[in-house]
């Protein structure tokens, strides 16, 4: 079902794009329309998409807790005993490591390591690299203007920035899931397992978009917010990943 968009009222319905049950595809027309209307449309049609996919799920996860109860009561009354059923196991979030002196700075791309000895004050200056370019702050705002237009169909994701915007993982998930929208089930994805967001998503962009992880998911989690230079480092790289696949139309890097 195509897009045919002439400038006067939308070529296709609520009613037709509710029937699709494709992301690929409404992500694919999202990214051929031009009407501003179908465009609301379309971005309508893959947040009730995306939201009936995670309801679903989230129903499945209740039957199969439910049955999962059943039988530990079951197995309680016939051994005469307690039988732990794994409740916590299965909601708790995985342990964090907790930060231990120095943090591990390898959330930061490995620039400048041919130096000497790195001792304790190199350490603590190695940061992520500053941004050296005349319209860096022009290119910032592009990048981050073509974040926010291709994860704006996604629940959940806001991005106002390349820091505290990206904490919960998920914002990298749903940039991700844009392009590779069968690598992995969005609708799942919880806000309160970071490290496990971040993981997917750059374990997902390294396997299919050859994207480098140049960001720690275990160094992540130990910030409050991550550092706005590495967020944007990787964002440019798996930008440039993109384009080498031709999965970006334009042939500029931001």
């Amino acid at each position: 079902m195509e897009s045919k968009a002439d400038g006067g009222s939308p070529s296709i319905t609520s009613e037709e794009l509710a029937a699709i049950e494709d992301e690929d595809i409404l992500n694919k027309m999202l990214d051929n329309a031009s009407d501003f209307e179908e465009r609301r449309m379309i971005r309508a049609a893959l947040r009730d998409l995306l939201k009936k996919k995670r309801d679903k799920r989230e129903q499945e996860r209740g039957s199969r807790q439910q049955d999962l109860r059943q039988q530990g009561l079951s197995k309680s009354g016939s051994m005469g005993g307690t039988v732990s059923i794994g409740r916590a196991s299965m909601n708790q979030q995985p342990p964090t490591n907790k930060p231990t002196g120095q943090p591990s700075l390898s959330a930061c791309p490995p620039f400048n390591r041919s130096g000497g000895g790195v001792g304790p004050a190199t350490v603590s200056a190695q940061k992520c690299p500053q941004a050296v370019a005349p319209n860096a702050k022009n290119v910032k705002q592009m990048l981050l203007d073509w974040c926010r237009a291709k994860t704006e169909p996604y629940e959940g994701v806001d991005i106002q920035n390349f820091s505290s915007s990206w904490k919960d993982g998920i914002a990298f998930c749903a940039l991700v899931h844009r392009f590779f929208p069968d690598a992995f089930e969005y609708s799942i994805l919880n806000p309160n397992k970071p490290r496990d967001n971040f993981q997917l998503a750059f374990s997902t962009a390294e396997r299919l978009a050859g994207c480098p992880p140049l960001l720690d998911a275990d160094d992540l989690v130990r910030m409050k917010e991550p550092d706005w230079k590495c967020v944007y480092t990787y964002i440019q790289e798996f930008y440039r990943c993109l384009v080498e696949k031709g999965l970006v139309k334009t042939k500029k890097r931001p």
